[in-house]
């Protein structure tokens, strides 16, 4: 693999010293992007294009040709591992995710098979390793993995929910079949994000987005528990460099502690929690990354500018900071907006990295 030329996206996960913050965004190749669409377009619909390891490849590098950025991340779903289970994932237009076949009941879990992440989930890997040659050391791979709480409340909900009304039935009437679920799907991320790692990705990142929808001890039993299995079977090192690890909970800021005791190297942030509060409260334990809300980008310049301003400011001098925004960036977005957003960190970062 070529040596890499920009590393401050990694040297900022691990605090050690940078220039200027690194900053990517959640979703950064998305349909904000004109090319974008019309590449997904080429490919028939959304689940072809994660599974064509050449588009695939375009259309996460499609933002490194517009913006500054200081990582790629890989474009994939994730839902994957359900999917490679055998539930059968697709994508009702207008609708989001859905399943086939839910899983409710102690014998569902008991007939989910684990899934060998380099051979079922191939399509992936390959993706890995294409785009990480594409990339030529230019800037890191992030990989990524939902997180097991996650992954279960589309795999019991049997899509998106606004209230969580199976998997909550589950986790509070039978928790020995919630517990096994989730054991099941730590067992997977783990040897999904390893495989990533050794086709090529240089961090990962869980993604806990239904985390903040459970109670505090609910989310430490059933949500947090699965992610500290998964950081501690993880491959920390590889081809001689540390392989960092981001945690994101999203409206999960009011457990930052006990997060930061769970192992990662950097906890995400939503735009929910202040960042000031934030690294007062993890103190030197992990980097920080986010957080500024997606719907700043609607603003016009001089506001989207203000508002990367005033968090550089409330995170103030040291190490440890990735810019990003506290979840993905809105279909809607002008990207010339995402072009000052992402100048205006680099710009405006340097006088804290002195």
């Amino acid at each position: 693999m070529a040596e890499l030329k920009n590393d401050r996206f990694l040297r900022a996960l691990l605090r050690e010293p940078v220039d200027v913050t690194p900053v990517w965004m959640m979703r950064q190749a998305g349909r904000y992007l004109p090319e974008y669409r019309a590449t997904r377009a080429q490919a028939g619909d959304f689940l072809s294009l994660c599974k064509n390891r050449e588009l695939a490849c375009e259309v996460t590098l499609q933002p490194l040709e517009r913006y500054d950025l200081d990582a790629a991340i890989l474009f994939s779903d994730i839902l994957t591992i359900p999917d490679a289970m055998g539930l059968g994932l697709y994508f009702e237009q207008g609708e989001g995710p859905k399943f086939e076949k839910v899983v409710r009941t102690e014998k569902d879990v008991d007939e989910l098979p684990v899934p060998d992440a380099a051979s079922d989930l191939d399509y992936v890997m390959a993706a890995v390793s294409e785009i990480r040659g594409a990339l030529s050391g230019r800037v890191p791979l992030i990989g990524f993995s939902g997180s097991p709480w996650t992954l279960a409340t589309y795999m019991v909900e049997g899509g998106s929910s606004k209230d969580f009304r199976h998997i909550k039935k589950m986790m509070y009437a039978t928790p020995e079949v919630m517990h096994a679920l989730l054991d099941k799907l730590a067992q997977s991320v783990t040897h999904y994000l390893n495989e990533q790692i050794r086709s090529g990705a240089q961090a990962v990142q869980i993604f806990d987005t239904w985390g903040g929808a459970l109670s505090g001890p609910m989310y430490q039993e059933f949500s947090l528990k699965y992610m500290q299995q998964i950081v501690s079977g993880l491959i920390r090192e590889y081809d001689g460099r540390r392989v960092p690890v981001i945690m994101f909970t999203k409206n999960g800021g009011q457990w930052l502690e006990v997060m930061a005791e769970a192992g990662a190297d950097a906890l995400g942030l939503d735009w929910t929690t202040n960042i000031d509060d934030a690294r007062r409260r993890v103190g030197d334990r992990v980097a920080l990354q986010g957080n500024m809300d997606p719907s700043v980008l609607y603003a016009p310049a001089e506001r989207i500018r203000a508002e990367v301003a005033d968090i550089l400011a409330r995170f103030g001098t040291g190490n440890g900071h990735v810019f990003n925004l506290g979840h993905g960036i809105h279909q809607f977005v002008d990207p010339e907006s995402a072009k000052v957003f992402v100048d205006a960190v680099h710009e405006l970062s340097a006088q804290y990295h002195r």
